[in-house]
């Protein structure tokens, strides 16, 4: 079953970790300069079993401002926050700083426990509730319940852990479908053991034995072992504070603020859409394109906020913005970050992410600023399918994969495929390789097929002697970065093919409705230079000969019409400068294929007797006869090829 994860968030030397102590006998500050300081530094882990029988995994943050970087890290994976406060003290900065990010993170369960209640009088912790009452008015603590406890002698900790357990009931607790997850938020070594990372899992699950991939880095490494709560297990699920052991791989070689999942299930990006929330408590407006510290799961990473059509934000406005970050991240659509200004440092906003690898967005002109609005409003409005095609859309023609689609739209296995099924079979989605599943937008299909057509209605028109258009010229024609996928431009063309828009003829394309028309000189030009060929049988002038007869005809009209006698098969172009009309090559071929059947073999001499021909014509014909793999050249003789 699916664990449930309480963590702490309150100011510094409000009691946290002696609450946690006292709860479950476990002291989370396991550091020696935690103990000399008498504060919480780094994120400290225990559990607690419950009345109901459930247990439960608990993350005691740090309370200090310097070390709120740390608290959030901790707060990315809670389901339900004890948000503790000194009676002595009351609300103090990180008790503000310490709620506005539980709020961002979207936690929306927690208990109120008034610590140090042994240190104040009963006048005081009445005036204390009161004012928590009011800070918390209108926010997912307004109804939360409220104890006073005493820490030092027990008072009021049984009351904690009913509380808990009520809460922890009525949480609804269902199956995470899709691939593990966990943000990685220690990582250490051990003697006998090698590598052991520690998070809170997020999603799925996974076993001792499986492949485990890390992001951003895409290192791999296989699971040796896995604990939750210092027991082993085979099998952790979502929800889990667990310490999973590692072989293959080196504690250098990863990172706090990593994220540890199935092999594949991410994407790294350096670009994310998202909805950003600004803090109502901010002092100022943010400009655009601020220096902001983005803090997703356990990771922070510095980046520019840029907002989509505004120049700047107010406080308590909600935008939409794309994250221009420093070093990818690698998360799901759906998941909570945090923003936290770089200088000075505090925390200003947040929000959910939306588009987890989108293109760089162009916000210059109103019609790009009213693109980005469709965009946005789709993200937050529309159906998985609509948001699939968006995906499929803005990839082009590189498309994406099942496997690349399951990343972006955060959907898995058969949901995506019964989510698949009407636009594959609609043609809005066209599978271009079912052993790949790469997939691209049917729009995209059509453009390219347009581009296509366009290309050759103006290779027509530039060359109307030209029946065809070869094919990879074709592809390169279309000039696109990278160049178009050889298996995608195969399948619009086919696509065409069978539409009776093109026809392939062997590597050349044409339009299905073009043909050859010659103008009456053209016409007189050809039957002139047919002629010529025809009467010269095997001892045809060269090419600059011919041309040279030709003087009312520029040059590259002669060869045009030179080419369309190749493409029909009137001419055989023997060589450079020697063409040949079919007939005569095709009496040649006969004949010497005659004359091995009688003799078993031919050589130049015997061929020149055979023909007549000189050196000149000779050994191009012969070799030309080679080429068409009539004959075989061994030694200086040649026989008939095989077949």
């Amino acid at each position: 079953m699916r664990e449930i994860i309480l963590g702490t968030a309150g100011h510094v030397d409000h009691g946290k970790t002696s609450l946690i102590r006292a709860l479950t006998g476990i002291d989370t500050d396991r550091l020696k300069e935690e103990k000399e300081r008498g504060i919480t530094i780094e994120l400290g882990f225990a559990y607690l079993d419950l009345p109901s029988g459930r247990r439960i995994g608990i993350v005691d943050v740090p309370g200090h401002e310097k070390f709120v970087r740390n608290m959030v890290a901790g707060a990315a994976g809670m389901d339900l926050v004890v948000f503790v406060i000194a009676a002595d003290e009351g609300i103090m900065p990180q008790t503000r700083e310490h709620f506005e990010i539980c709020q961002l993170l979207g936690i929306n369960e927690g208990i109120i426990v008034l610590t140090k209640k042994d240190m104040v009088n009963e006048e005081w912790l009445e005036m204390v509730e009161e004012d928590i009452r009011e800070h918390f008015m209108n926010t997912f603590l307004e109804s939360a319940p409220m104890v006073a406890v005493s820490s030092v002698t027990g008072e009021g900790i049984d009351r904690v852990v009913q509380l808990i357990d009520d809460k922890v009931r009525a949480i609804p607790v269902h199956e995470e479908f899709g691939p593990f997850r966990l943000a990685v938020d220690r990582v250490f070594s051990m003697k006998g053991f090698g590598t052991v990372i520690t998070g809170s899992s997020m999603d799925g699950r996974i076993g001792v034995g499986e492949e485990i991939e890390f992001y951003p880095s895409l290192v791999k490494a296989k699971i040796r072992g896995i604990q939750v709560h210092g027991k082993d297990v085979g099998l952790v699920e979502a929800g889990h504070r667990t310490a999973i052991n590692l072989q293959g791989v080196e504690k250098e070689q990863i990172n706090r603020g990593d994220m540890a999942a199935a092999p594949g299930s991410l994407v790294n990006s350096t670009l994310l859409d998202a909805r950003f929330h600004y803090l109502e408590s901010n002092p100022a407006k943010l400009k655009n394109r601020s220096l902001v510290r983005v803090h997703v799961g356990t990771r922070e990473i510095t980046g520019r906020i840029v907002f989509m059509d505004t120049e700047e934000v107010q406080p308590g406005d909600t935008v939409s913005v794309q994250l221009i970050l420093q070093e990818p991240a690698a998360v799901w659509p759906g998941d909570r970050y945090v923003i936290r200004s770089y200088s000075p440092i505090r925390t200003i906003g947040g929000g959910t992410i939306l588009n987890n690898a989108p293109p760089k967005r162009k916000r210059a002109t109103p019609v790009d600023r009213e693109k980005n609005r469709k965009i946005f409003t789709l993200y937050t409005e529309g159906t998985d399918i609509e948001r699939l095609q968006l995906f499929l859309e803005e990839a082009g023609p590189k498309g994406l994969t099942q496997q690349q689609l399951s990343t972006r739209l955060g959907v898995f296995g058969n949901r995506l495929k019964k989510l698949l099924q009407l636009p594959v079979s609609s043609g809005e989605i066209v599978v271009v390789d079912s052993e790949r599943q790469w997939m691209v937008a049917g729009s995209v299909v059509d453009n390219l097929a347009a581009k296509i057509l366009d290309i050759l209605k103006q290779y027509h028109r530039e060359n109307p002697l030209k029946s065809g258009l070869a094919r990879e010229e074709l592809r390169s024609g279309l000039s696109l970065r990278p160049p178009v996928d050889p298996k995608l431009f195969q399948y619009v063309i086919n696509s065409l093919v069978k539409r009776n828009t093109i026809v392939q003829d062997q590597a050349d394309l044409r339009l299905a409705d073009f043909k050859v028309t010659l103008q009456v000189d053209e016409q007189d030009m050809k039957d002139r230079i047919l002629k010529v060929y025809r009467d010269s049988g095997l001892t045809p002038p060269n090419l600059q000969e011919v041309i040279g007869s030709l003087v009312d005809f520029p040059e590259k009209q002669i060869l045009q019409v030179l080419n369309l006698l190749l493409q029909e098969k009137k001419l055989i172009k023997v060589t450079k400068s020697l063409y040949f009309e079919t007939s005569s090559i095709e009496e040649l071929g006969k004949k010497v294929s005659s004359y091995i059947q009688h003799h078993g073999e031919i050589d130049a001499p015997r061929f020149k007797d055979l023909t007549g021909l000189t050196r000149k014509y000779s050994i191009p014909l012969l070799e030309y006869l080679d080429k068409i793999k009539l004959t075989i050249r061994i030694g200086d003789k040649r026989v008939l090829r095989k077949g």
